[in-house]
This record gives C-alpha cells, structure tokens and sequence, in this order.
C-alpha cells in the first residue's frame, strides 16, 4: 500500500511542473523492498499507483486487467498518460547498501526525451501503507511533528493516557473519540463502521475461496475448507471441542491473510502482514461473545490508540523491528479492543495491550520466497488466539502489573534495534533459507 500511494503521489503532484517534457518514468527500490518486492507484490503496486490507482479505491477485478494491459503497452495512463513505462525494465530492484532514511526507500525519476532526469523524488514505506517523502522525515527517519490542530486528550504514552482517564474520568475509547472529531470533521461511526464491514468483507472473501495462492511456493487456500468443517458441525448440533474458540478465530484470521496472499482488499491493522488478527477478534467478539455494534466501535477506537502509542514509540514495521512490530501490535490493538468491548477499565485495557505485546518480543520476520504466506497466514490466527487470551488475562486481573506498556514498547524497540538485518523481512535468514524450495 505504502509504494502504491507513493508512486500515486508522484504522478498527481511532484511531476506537475515538468509534465509536459517527461518522456519516461523509472523506479528503484532499495532495503528491504529490494529483497522482498517480489513476493510482497511491491511491483504490481507501484505500477498500478502510477497508474493513478489508489489501494483503497481499486477495484480488486481491475487490477489483473490493469497491470496486463501497461505490459503490452509500455506507457501510461491516468495523470502521467502517454508517458512510458515498462514494469519490466524500468523497476529496479537495487539490493545494495539501502537508503538512509528508512529501510524501505524508493527512487522515482522522470525523464525527458533526451534522457535527462528532470524530477527524481525519493519515497520512504514506514510501515501501515503511510509514505513520507525525504524532505518529510526528521532525524534518523523519524516522523515529524505532527500535522494536526491540538487534541483535547493529547496522550503520546500509555501513562499519559492512563492518567488523563483518571483525571477525566472517561474510558480510552471515549478519549480516542474525542481526540478524531478535533482533528478532523468527520462521520466517526459511519467511518468505523466502514473499516468492520471491509474487514468483515475481506472474511467473508476469503472463507469463499477456494484454490492455491500465487507466487510459486503452491500453498493452498484453508480457510474455506476449516469454514465447512466447522458449519457443517455446527449444522448436527455437535457440542465441538472445548477449543472450538481456537478454531474460529485461525479461520478468521487466515481467511483474511489468504486474501492479502492473493491480492485482495485488506484493511492494514496495522499493516497488511498482520491484517487478519483485529479482523478476526472483532468477528470472534460478535458472533461468539454477543458483541454489539457500539462495541466495535469502541474496539476499533482503541485499538486505534495502541496501535498509535506503538508506531511513535517503537515501529509497525517488519523491516525494522521484524514480525514483533506486525503481529505483536496487531495483537495488542485487538487484546486492547477486546478488553474495552467487554467492559474492561483503562487499566485492564493497557494491561491487556502490554500482555499481547510482551510475548511476541523478539519475533523475527523472515517469509519464504519473500511472500507473505509462510508462516505469516498462521502467524495471524496465532496472534488472535494471543490476543483474546491476553484480553481475559487482564480482565480476571485489576489492571495492576509488573511491565508496563510504555516498558513493553521501549523493549520491542530496542530488540528491533539490536536485531540482525537477516530477520527484519529480508528473507536472508531463518525459515526464508532453512526450507528447501522443490
């Protein structure tokens, strides 16, 4: 998503002046874009967002379509029409030294017809599909300051926003509530309403679809053949196993992260990798713990606001923390979310988050072939089970723990930090160079 609207970005905006001379377009990418692109489908995204497409707007049905057609054409259309690009040659995947800025990184050019680069624009994937620009990023890739006006509850730590809860006496979902209207005028509910039905879409797609998923490893879809099984035990009234929760939420969160194996529309929580385990437990959370839609609402609100405790304090990124920073925040934000939908108070709620978080430190991110498939599909449905178990964890306690959350953060970055570039998406260690590929 991150290249996707990186490429969309430069097409609408930073070849403007310069729109009518440019003859060619080219992109390399660098880190662990280079390494892993290929599996990750890092080049079909940048085509189609030169294309002018955007990741949450694209039609999953045009994109097949898309993608063959500038094959045979080798030039563009949309905003940078008629200019040529071969998705063949003109991406370059440069597995050298990676750009300072960010372990992602991506150089786009433009040229004239005489081969001069007259625009080049360097792009940085930071995780969750956000881009920033070179010009964007503060010191050693940080993010800068905030763009947004001030928010009454202003909260940039778990303890902050523990004690601003007891200070106002509101829950973390009402405070992240009041935080998004000041920040922009919005539709809250109708908003979150629509994150739940695309995720629950993305389920419902993947339990219906059978078949082996692309990029050569043959890993055959799951999900629809657990769903049978289960509906059909359903259907004879059979009590099941008392592990029966195991099993909805591994086809749940497998369902979802089948369909980002194929290329289907995820909603990144926080990222696309992890994009099945807040899916899952939301789905878990209605269907078997009579969940309500005000709850989801609330799950969704606060899983928003550890997942942003986490991205300013450590990363979401694979790239730089390894898979820690993918399902250990997925699991968290949803651990948090399941806490809050349940009634849980603000302690249980960080309590919860700190738990999910704690034992997913140190967990590498090393994906065969570079594709998102093995061990990430599984991956997913273990950190829903993590998740839901860290939730009733916290609720049978009174919120009071040893490890905090914001100490639970700080180790998770500097176990990312300390962590061998091999496992942090590479696909240069572990199980990427252990499992022989036949």
């Amino acid at each position: 998503m991150g290249p996707m609207t990186a490429a969309r970005r430069f097409v609408a905006t930073d070849i403007a002046e310069q729109r009518a001379k440019l003859s060619r377009i080219t992109v390399s990418l660098h880190g662990s874009l280079a390494f892993t692109g290929k599996g990750h489908g890092t080049d079909r995204a940048i085509a189609l967002g030169l294309l002018g497409h955007a990741p949450d707007k694209i039609d999953p049905n045009e994109v097949e379509p898309a993608l063959e057609r500038l094959a045979r054409e080798r030039s563009l259309s949309g905003p940078a029409a008629g200019i040529l690009f071969d998705p063949a040659t003109d991406i370059v995947f440069d597995t050298g030294p990676p750009l300072p800025g960010h372990v992602n990184g991506m150089i786009f050019r433009a040229y004239d017809a005489a081969g001069d680069v007259l625009v080049t624009r360097t792009y940085y994937s930071v995780g969750g599909g956000f881009v920033q620009a070179e010009d964007e990023l503060g010191g050693e890739g940080a993010a800068p300051a905030d763009p947004y006006p001030p928010v009454p509850f202003p909260f940039d730590s778990a303890a902050a926003m523990l004690r601003l809860g007891d200070t106002s006496g509101l829950s973390i979902a009402d405070m992240q509530r009041a935080n998004e209207h000041a920040v922009a005028d919005i539709a809250l509910d109708a908003r979150l309403d629509g994150l739940w039905h695309a995720m629950n879409a993305c389920i419902e797609r993947g339990l219906a679809s059978d078949g082996t998923l692309p990029g050569g490893l043959n890993v055959r879809r799951r999900a629809p053949g657990l769903y049978r099984q289960l509906v059909q035990q359903a259907l004879r009234n059979e009590a099941g196993s008392p592990t029966l929760a195991l099993d909805w939420l591994n086809v749940f969160a497998m369902a979802v992260n089948e369909e980002n194996a194929a290329g289907g529309r995820v909603v990144t929580a926080p990222t696309n990798g992890a994009a099945g385990v807040v899916p899952a437990v939301i789905r878990y959370y209605r269907d078997h713990l009579a969940g309500t839609e005000s709850g989801i609402r609330n799950f969704l609100l606060v899983a928003a606001a550890i997942g942003g405790l986490i991205k300013r304090g450590a990363s979401i990124s694979g790239a730089e923390v390894g898979c820690q920073g993918e399902i250990g925040s997925a699991a968290a934000m949803a651990a948090a979310g399941l806490a809050a939908a349940l009634g849980g108070s603000n302690a249980q709620v960080e309590n919860a988050a700190e738990i999910a978080l704690e034992h997913h430190l140190g967990m590498t991110c090393d994906p065969i072939r570079g594709l998102v498939q093995v061990p990430c599909i599984e991956r997913n449905g273990f950190g829903a089970v993590k998740a839901v178990n860290s939730a009733m964890l916290a609720l049978r306690g009174d919120g009071s723990h040893i490890v905090s959350l914001d100490n639970c953060i700080r180790t998770m970055r500097d176990t990312g930090r300390d962590m061998n570039t091999r496992y942090k998406e590479t696909s240069l260690g572990g199980l990427a160079v252990n499992v022989v590929e036949c």
